[in-house]
């Protein structure tokens, strides 16, 4: 695999005759080093026009030129797409050695074209990137008459080499997958029903640290305009989906739930309102984000070498727990092991921990107005006395609290469809009563979905989202924390008439704040009209060069239709 120097600003110099638009996602640069040796080489280019089913797969060589393979202090991709024409938003899922390390998805086109660039720090997968093996993007793209646009990708890998100033990454000693363990494709599962593998780890392992991937994807891509199935019949038909709004992610060893995960609910370019996610996305469209856990408790476990069945599910508040299709699920596991190389000891000493959250579901239903209320709550505790080979002692506990509240307004016959819901919740894992795992988060979504003119010849709508991700995060004791503050405001009108044609336009305001276990910095505030950059401040250690813009001259786009709550298509 040769060496390569990034061609996005060339790539970038070749459209700019035409009035195309920057894309981009809200997020911090990655804190690499900003000296020193880096290498950077080509992943895979690949144009994705008729690509359902058919992924790009290149096989990858660790780089030889950059310091001791996997003696890296940082690695990054940096992944640049560019589209025109009329095209829905795809997702997309990286694969490495058979595990997922980014999910993504695309802004939808316009006619004269848009560009992104995101670059997704890599480092916690260097276990990974210090061996030879697959790569895989899956993009599934459908290119009809009518759909045009096509995906013009590249992928670069940067790897930064390690010094007295920028010394090697913390990592562990080994990364599992829990995937469909395929090579032809993406590793992600779809569930339900559930998914289950037979997971072996070496005798000698002393600490796991899980990393779920998880997103609603068709019926269940709106999960949070999901209505509680003993009310949707108050709802006129075709208004939206049933299953209920409440998602848990879970994670069982042996039939045990290890931990849980409240999922962020990311909201993808075509949803609802496409004109408000450009040309700023919404928080995670572009880099979804995971969950983590502690599965330490479970090292005595896994320590008798023998396989353990690990299994990932997605439960709702319903009677059965059952969802809508689908949600794509996969994870892995960063396993520690002590050098001794002998086997593990100890148990699992109290374990607290129901099969399903604590539910409950109201309602207030008068003339044309129904409400609905569904709220969850989540506690788990799991302590463990972990002896290694070495012989040292590791008492470890590892909690999670967790609430959850939706309310749904359907008002006027459902003209009006407003959204109040907040997610939070303090986890929590010390060894020998240091912290070595914390995630602390609140994510509040209101969504107000109102329409106006409903006739014959027009179908118009008014949206406005208000949707913030804060999130206080260390994975893993070898793996850099953050603390990220995120507050996305948009608002715009929807219209469609009789002819098909479809109308929009949006204004989006953005706060964003990050800080890192390092001392890192990075604010943003960014806000955008009519596709237009309005205002653009950055600062902190990070920041950089401000984004280009290419602003485009109408304050009403042309949409190839919305996804809207229900299976609707506004098209």
């Amino acid at each position: 695999m040769r060496a390569f120097v990034p061609l996005a600003g060339g790539l970038l110099a070749s459209l700019s005759s035409a009035q195309v638009l920057v894309d981009f996602q809200v997020a911090e640069p990655p804190p690499v080093p900003n000296s020193g040796q880096q290498c950077t080489m080509l992943i895979l280019e690949r144009t994705f026009g008729n690509s359902y089913g058919d992924p790009e797969i290149v096989e990858y060589s660790p780089p030889t030129d950059c310091g001791a393979v996997g003696s890296w202090a940082a690695v990054t991709l940096n992944f640049t797409v560019t589209s025109n024409g009329t095209q829905y938003d795809r997702l997309g899922i990286f694969t490495f050695q058979n595990t997922e390390i980014w999910r993504t998805s695309t802004p939808e086109p316009t006619t004269d074209g848009i560009i992104w660039t995101y670059t997704k720090d890599v480092t916690r997968y260097i276990p990974l990137f210090d061996k030879p093996g697959t790569f895989i993007l899956e993009l599934d793209n459908i290119v009809t008459s009518t759909d045009t646009g096509q995906y013009a990708t590249t992928l670069y890998a940067t790897f930064y080499a390690s010094s007295g100033e920028y010394p090697t990454a913390g990592q562990s000693n080994m990364i599992v997958p829990i995937s469909t363990m395929l090579n032809n494709t993406s590793d992600e599962a779809s569930v339900p029903p559930a998914f289950s593998l037979n997971v072996t780890l070496p005798q000698n392992t002393v600490e796991i640290y899980a990393e779920l991937y998880a997103s609603g994807n068709g019926d269940e891509e709106f999960w949070y305009y999901n209505t509680a199935d003993e009310y949707l019949g108050y709802l006129p038909p075709g208004t939206t989906y049933g299953g209920g709004p409440f998602r848990e992610v879970r994670l069982l060893v042996d039939g045990q739930v290890a931990g849980v995960a409240f999922p962020y609910a990311v909201i993808f370019t075509g949803g609802i309102n496409p004109a408000v996610w450009r040309p700023i996305t919404s928080y995670g469209a572009i880099d979804l984000p995971t969950y983590f856990l502690d599965l330490t408790p479970f090292a005595p476990v896994f320590a008798d070498g023998l396989p353990h069945n690990v299994t990932l599910d997605v439960a709702s508040a319903e009677t059965n727990h059952t969802l809508n299709q689908n949600w794509y699920v996969s994870g892995l596991l960063q396993v520690v092991t002590d050098p001794s190389g002998k086997q593990t000891t100890g148990s699992i000493t109290a374990y607290d921990a129901q099969p399903y959250a604590i539910t409950e579901t109201t309602a207030s239903i008068g003339g044309a107005d129904v409400n609905i209320t569904v709220k969850a709550q989540r506690s788990l505790k799991i302590e463990a006395t972990i002896v290694s080979g070495s012989g040292t002692t590791n008492n470890v506990v590892f909690q999670q609290s967790m609430d959850f509240t939706n309310t749904q307004y359907y008002l006027d016959d459902a003209n009006t469809q407003n959204v109040a819901q907040i997610s939070s919740g303090s986890i929590i894992s010390t060894h020998n009563g240091v912290s070595v795992l914390t995630d602390n988060f609140d994510y509040p979504l209101y969504i107000n979905f109102s329409a106006l003119v409903d006739n014959d010849t027009v179908t118009s709508y008014y949206t406005t989202f208000d949707h913030s991700y804060n999130r206080q995060l260390v994975p893993a004791p070898f793996i850099l924390g953050s603390d990220i503050s995120e507050r996305q405001q948009t608002a715009g009108y929807l219209t469609l008439l009789t002819t098909g044609l479809v109308t929009a336009n949006g204004t989006s305001n953005n706060t964003f704040s990050y800080i890192d276990t390092r001392g890192n910095t990075y604010d943003r505030d960014v806000n955008a009209a009519y596709d237009v950059i309005t205002y653009d401040e950055q600062s902190g250690s990070l920041a950089t060069t401000p984004l280009p813009t290419f602003p485009l001259a109408s304050n009403a786009q042309f949409i190839p239709g919305a996804r809207l709550p229900g299976g609707r298509v506004c098209a």
